[in-house]
């Protein structure tokens, strides 16, 4: 079997693909926000990945391979359209994933193994946050739930960054109830009008970190061998 080269962006340089299981490969690739519709910038990864997915079942064959890739359809962006463009949040988001679906089509793309809505997992969602509690790795405020990024020792190791660098650097969301500006948000509360789910914490809806986190460990487990995206994902999506 020829050698298979994939650049990794956690150490920066080109290295031999091995799987982490003989013979089955999982790869998650982070999916569109369908707030708005998309533009040539989404269909870049889109055609880069449905490239490699194509190559990696030819070398390790059709069965072998798993690809995830999600539909983000609850997120503060999909709310601010919803509104500004008079729509509900379930006709936006169906009308922006049909046209997402269709320039898949026209690119010629395959379709990936699974594609879960974050929506149709909010349950998994709720028992990450609280199993991120229990083991002190986040902590509530005022009905807001943030992970502690002072609990993860090597944050920063995949944006090649320190803490001081990623705060003057990056798009860091400003809010009070942080005890870091780099803390981020897992669950945040819903008013009425926006929505909601109720949990522990009161009624409320996740960060947009978390969906994919709780997403590819369902359908690939805790470790995997690919997770892929955008280059602008690197940090904050793909760190946090």
């Amino acid at each position: 079997m020829k050698e298979l080269k994939i650049y990794n962006s956690l150490t920066k340089k080109k290295e031999n693909f091995i799987p982490i299981n003989k013979g089955k490969i999982g790869m998650y690739v982070c999916g569109p926000t369908v707030y708005d519709y998309p533009h040539i910038g989404n269909a870049r990864p889109l055609v880069v990945f449905d490239v490699l997915y194509r190559l990696l079942k030819k070398i390790y064959g059709n069965n072998k391979v798993t690809y995830v890739r999600n539909i983000t359809d609850i997120d503060d962006k999909i709310i601010e359209s919803s509104k500004k463009n008079k729509k509900s949040i379930n006709e936006l988001t169906e009308t922006i994933t049909k046209s997402f679906h269709e320039d898949c089509r026209y690119l010629y793309c395959l379709n990936p193994t699974f594609e879960p809505k974050a929506t149709e997992h909010i349950k998994e969602m709720i028992r990450m946050v609280s199993n991120l509690l229990k083991n002190n790795h986040a902590y509530e405020n005022k009905n807001h739930v943030y992970f502690s990024v002072s609990s993860f020792k090597k944050y920063g190791k995949l944006s090649n960054k320190n803490f001081e660098q990623l705060v003057a650097g990056s798009r860091v969301e400003v809010s009070e109830y942080k005890k870091d500006p780099l803390d981020y948000v897992l669950w945040k509360p819903s008013d009425e009008k926006d929505p909601g789910w109720d949990s522990p914490w009161g009624r409320g809806r996740p960060g947009w970190h978390l969906e994919c986190s709780v997403m590819s460990e369902k359908f690939l487990g805790k470790q995997f061998d690919i997770h892929g995206g955008g280059l602008d994902l690197v940090f904050p999506h793909h760190e946090n």
